[in-house]
């Protein structure tokens, strides 16, 4: 990603195409949110238009746009799953990979709450029956909230019901996946490939 400074400030500025590369949208819609007003844009004695990265972030946060990870920085998935083993299943599945992914577990949703504040994930993998808090719940919140609504949730049951499924939907989540989980289906929806498994 190409970085300008204005060499006097300090501050670093992002074009058209960068932000369009951190919000996952083509550099056309980057310019027509900037020509709105809705994203806050610079321009140069040239007439071209830089951005600054907080206000980038800003603007995906209240729009709950998930933003590409930074080029070199790991992919962030936190895990939230009661069942222990299935958890530990999952960061294994993550770890023999080719791409950079760094995962943390919560198993309940409380502690789930806490993980989302340190470990600023981009992905939650979130089981929607859980004791105390559950994942309507946990999914509720992250929604109400601007600096994590833009979190990625892929919900996963046991339970995998039109009723639990539509529910879980409304509150926020991208996709409900059944229990046991497709893996195929799981990488795809993460964005990430299925050619690297980890040994079962």
């Amino acid at each position: 990603m190409r970085i300008v400074s204005d060499g006097k400030k300090g501050k670093s500025y992002l074009t058209p195409n960068d932000v369009a590369t951190l919000l996952m949208v083509s550099p056309v819609t980057v310019r027509q949110w900037a020509q709105k007003g809705g994203l806050s844009a610079l321009t140069t004695p040239g007439g071209h238009r830089r951005f600054l990265r907080h206000d980038v972030e800003r603007f995906a946060r209240e729009r709950g746009i998930a933003l590409q990870p930074p080029e070199g920085d790991s992919l962030r998935i936190l895990i939230v799953d009661d069942d222990k083993q299935l958890a530990g299943y999952l960061v294994e599945l993550f770890a023999n990979r080719e791409e950079a992914v760094s995962t943390q577990t919560a198993h309940d949703g409380f502690e789930a709450g806490a993980k989302v504040q340190t470990f600023q994930p981009h992905i939650m993998l979130l089981d929607l029956m859980m004791p105390g808090l559950d994942g309507f719940g946990v999914c509720r919140q992250m929604q109400e909230d601007p600096n994590t609504k833009a979190v990625r949730i892929i919900a996963m049951t046991g339970y995998h019901t039109t009723g639990n499924v539509q529910r879980i939907l409304d509150a926020g989540a991208e996709i409900c996946l059944p229990k046991p989980l497709p893996n195929d289906e799981l990488l795809e929806a993460i964005g990430l490939s299925a050619g690297v498994m980890a040994p079962v």
